[in-house]
């Protein structure tokens, strides 16, 4: 049976095409256009955001891969309204037994406890404070937070305890805390990072669906090197052939006042493979092949390759010359060369609910 994909109007301002069955899926179910307007109709209900609540039992997450900076990392939220079509977060989905592809970003799961457990684990007398970082595998300023505040539950116990952090976003919503952010900048615990993937807004509301728009993430990186805030910029993912504009991403970033950068290249683990192409052939079809061509350049002949040393920056000519092109533009305007030493010495631990500190 061929694959009915939901029309482009019955999906406004959302990334994937499809809610395709996830990997662990033995059923597999499709939707069907038979003409009477139907589709369309049952879309509009799949359109909406819902937040289902979950109560976790921990809400620091710890990884040993080497080609990440940090070793632990909070994500108050899975599943992410942004939309991102690229995203390597998609297949946890999979896990809850949801779609990666609209599930993902029409159904958000919130972990409504996250500030109670934070607080018990860093109160345990064994814990021991080491790089951490804030909204590594969904954003935790997507839209949802602005009347959920997880986020801002989470960061308010990390000043209480004076722990350092980091953390990427794409959202303007974190400007709504830098009551808490600027003052734990001033102490060293706290450096920002803002994804911009381009500047052109066209590719960026199909890329990107429900992220900020590149002048607004520029405008976020100002206010927050304004206010003192270490800040970065992010220019994850490269992908060859769509994102063409790495050297303009950067100098817009340094003059809105960002002095550090970084960048990956295109990852397409497990469902993402096969969203990322239906979107692919979506918008840009007649582009599309030639962009995956080059994703196999960089990958071995294969749509992704997982091994550390290579995952975040590929092999092969076409990686090297993106990572060539992102050395000479950084290093021509000044980026990176001091590096954000975060205050790790400085946490406090924290007293159990209810309990409060004797010193």
């Amino acid at each position: 049976m061929p694959e009915v994909r939901i029309p482009v109007e019955a999906i406004k301002g959302r990334g994937a095409a499809t809610r395709m069955a996830h990997r662990f899926e033995k059923d597999v179910r499709q939707d069907y256009d038979d003409g009477w307007g139907t589709l369309e109709q049952a879309e509009g209900g799949i359109a909406r955001t819902e937040v289902i609540w979950e109560d976790c039992r921990s809400a620091i997450s710890s990884n040993d891969s080497p080609d990440i900076y940090f070793d632990r990392s909070i994500n108050p939220y899975r599943g992410c309204e942004h939309g991102c079509i690229y995203c390597y977060a998609r297949p946890t989905h999979s896990y809850l037994n949801m779609s990666p592809g609209l599930d993902f970003e029409t159904k958000i799961i919130a972990k409504r406890n996250i500030a109670a457990v934070l607080r018990a684990e860093l109160s345990k007398t064994s814990y021991r404070p080491s790089g951490l970082a804030i909204g590594t595998a969904t954003d935790c300023y997507q839209p949802v937070e602005r009347e959920l505040r997880l986020t801002r539950s989470v960061i308010e116990l990390l000043n209480e305890s004076h722990h350092a952090f980091s953390m990427v976003t794409k959202s303007s919503g974190v400007e709504r805390d830098l009551d808490l952010l600027a003052p734990m900048a001033a102490q060293q615990l706290v450096a920002v990072y803002v994804t911009i993937t381009t500047l052109d807004p066209e590719l960026t509301r199909k890329l990107e669906p429900r992220a900020a728009a590149p002048h607004r993430r520029l405008r976020t990186i100002r206010t927050l090197a304004e206010h003192g805030i270490p800040v970065g910029v992010s220019l994850a993912p490269q992908i060859p052939f769509l994102t063409e504009d790495m050297e303009q991403v950067l100098e817009a970033a340094w003059d809105a006042g960002a002095r550090s950068a970084f960048y990956h290249v295109l990852r397409l683990p497990w469902e993402v493979s096969p969203l990322f192409r239906q979107w692919l052939e979506l918008h840009y079809p007649q582009r599309s092949e030639r962009i995956m061509a080059r994703v196999h350049d960089m990958r071995g002949g294969k749509d992704y390759d997982s091994d550390f040393a290579t995952r975040m920056k590929g092999t092969g000519p076409w990686a090297d010359l993106i990572g060539q092109r992102f050395r000479k533009a950084a290093s021509r305007l000044g980026f990176n060369r001091t590096r954000v030493e975060l205050d790790l010495q400085a946490f406090r631990r924290l007293g159990a609910a209810g309990q409060g500190n004797l010193f």
